[in-house]
């Protein structure tokens, strides 16, 4: 017998996911973008620091604002606000190697020297010293016996013991031998005080010798007492001078190639003077 087919329930359908809208561009982001990029630009550059600090938080403002709406395109606002706070950090730290560079020129004093004259000995010293590097430079050193001068200071070099080991040591049972392969220099110097301060000044003059391989000696490396060492601590009224000797201990194999630094003043520019 045969049983008639009945066909089943329907199986249920289902409507398909709606389809997220497509998120709109963010102009708002895309200005502050730019603004970003461009404040970035002037940011790095010490003339035109202000239009760096114009666009850069403005360029933050419009990135936060670009983040912020609804149903619109996030990249270009957040790539904005992170180059708005690069841009910021990089235009703060040019802000102040502008500022130190102009505090530094402000105060830096003009520095002039005189050198002893002498007379060429031929034509051809004359026609060599003619094309020589500029004087007053690690490799052509202002003649021994020069005067560095400020508004305030005078500095002259008057002489270089090139081998004072006698004499530093005949001058204090404490003082120690030189140290192995070094030998002790004296360089004699006058500073004259030539400022106007009713109060004084103290000769904050900086004086170092520098080797021939470009290494700074300081006279404090060297703790020895002097002969007739130049004391700095003494307050210098107007035309009032000082002068003493300051102790190096420098290579002995190439003493008589160094050359001293000399700063006169805390603002003076350094010069550089001969040792023989």
């Amino acid at each position: 017998m045969n049983v008639p087919y009945a066909p089943g329930p329907a199986a249920p359908r289902y409507a398909p996911a709606p389809t997220p809208p497509a998120k709109e561009n963010n102009t708002i982001g895309l200005i502050g973008f730019i603004a970003a990029v461009v404040g970035f630009i002037f940011a790095c550059i010490p003339f035109a620091l202000i239009v760096g600090w114009i666009l850069l938080p403005t360029a933050f403002i419009l990135s936060i604002v670009a983040l912020c709406l609804k149903d619109k395109k996030k990249g270009f606002g957040l790539a904005g606000l992170i180059i708005s706070i690069i841009g910021t950090i990089i235009g703060f730290i040019v802000f102040i190697a502008v500022v130190a560079t102009a505090v530094g020129g402000a105060f830096s004093d003009d520095t002039s020297v005189s050198a002893p004259v002498e007379k060429p000995t031929s034509a051809d010293d004359a026609l060599e010293a003619e094309e020589s590097d500029e004087e007053g430079t690690r490799t052509n050193p202002h003649p021994l016996g020069s005067t560095v001068s400020t508004d305030e200071w005078t500095v002259k070099v008057n002489s270089v013991n090139l081998n004072a080991n006698k004499a530093i040591a005949s001058e204090n049972e404490f003082n120690e031998p030189a140290p192995k392969g070094e030998v002790y220099i004296l360089a004699n110097v006058t500073i004259k005080y030539t400022g106007t301060n009713p109060d004084g000044a103290m000769p904050f003059e900086i004086i170092e010798y520098v080797t021939a391989s470009g290494t700074t000696v300081d006279s404090y490396d060297t703790l020895v007492v002097a002969p007739d060492e130049l004391d700095s601590t003494t307050t210098l009224y107007e035309g009032a001078s000082i002068t003493g000797n300051i102790a190096f201990s420098v290579p002995a194999d190439s003493a008589d190639e160094g050359v001293l630094a000399v700063a006169p003043g805390l603002f003076g520019d350094k010069v550089f003077v001969a040792v023989k």
